[in-house]
């Protein structure tokens, strides 16, 4: 078995934010809609956590977005189409459940959007009805919707300044969505810890049932660092190993907005130190 990870496409999402395609059959053969992977670049560089946006069994492939947010993942989106991840371990997480039948509403903000994608397929496999919400600042960060129309009966862009789409949060075109009767059974959100806020939030308002998912929080990847502990249901859990998806609605967000921000200081200083706009 080939135990390489190889880039085997890239393509541009953004400025920012790049779509790989990598060859890791190893890590291809168990994953499932909702887990992850953990890739490191250098030997002496960190080991940081990646939602897989979409894998191919029959290609061996797994394909990640990545958004440069600071030194580790500028590095990540400066390699090229044949160059090889020094780590590309997983899949890693659990697998997210999902509902046999109804409709599902999926919401993608900014780059967790990437993370939407094997959910909606997966539930299109089931014969789930599958709509989308895709939010994002301004028309030019909006990524993926056209992949997300392939596995899903409906896609809705937001932006928060009205250039593509419907004007406002992605939480604005879920009530408008929901006083329309869309007749929603299932939401699952991946995205910014405010808008999952606001998303768990208006369906605890609304009644629907509401999984978030709290890869913001992952430091390690593996439950060993502490850095993504968060109280579920008066629980304590990791957000790493026993998650990434938790039910929105037992979630504590002040923690996890607390435990988010733990790092700030440090990853202010290190992008500094390698030049990295944030």
């Amino acid at each position: 078995m080939d135990t390489t990870a190889r880039i085997i496409e890239k393509r541009d999402l953004t400025d920012i934010t790049k779509l790989f395609v990598v060859h890791a059959p190893l890590v291809v053969r168990n994953a499932a809609p909702g887990q992850f992977v953990i890739l490191r670049v250098t030997e002496h560089g960190e080991r940081i956590p990646i939602s897989i946006t979409d894998f191919s069994r029959a290609t061996g492939t797994i394909t990640i977005v990545v958004q440069e947010v600071g030194r580790t993942t500028a590095l990540v989106n400066a390699m090229q189409p044949g160059e090889e991840f020094l780590d590309f371990v997983g899949p890693l997480g659990q697998e997210v459940p999902l509902p046999a039948e109804g409709h599902a509403v999926l919401i993608g903000g900014g780059f967790g959007t990437g993370a939407v994608f094997p959910l909606a397929r997966a539930l299109r496999s089931r014969g789930v009805r599958v709509s989308c919400i895709v939010g994002a600042r301004t028309r030019g960060l909006v990524i993926l919707a056209d992949l997300l129309a392939t596995e899903s009966d409906e896609v809705h862009v937001c932006t928060d300044d009205g250039s593509l789409g419907y004007h406002g949060l992605v939480t604005g075109r879920l009530e408008e969505l929901l006083d329309a009767g869309a007749g929603f059974t299932h939401c699952y959100a991946v995205g910014p810890m405010p808008m999952m806020r606001a998303v768990a939030n208006t369906t605890r308002l609304r009644g629907l049932p509401a999984m978030v998912s709290l890869d913001p929080l992952m430091v390690d990847g593996t439950g060993m660092c502490g850095g993504c502990r968060v109280t579920v249901g008066g629980k304590t859990l990791f957000a790493c190993v026993d998650g990434p998806f938790f039910d929105a609605h037992q979630v504590d967000f002040d923690e996890a907005d607390s435990r988010l921000t733990i790092y700030r200081e440090q990853e202010r200083v290190a992008c500094e130190l390698a030049g990295v706009r944030r």
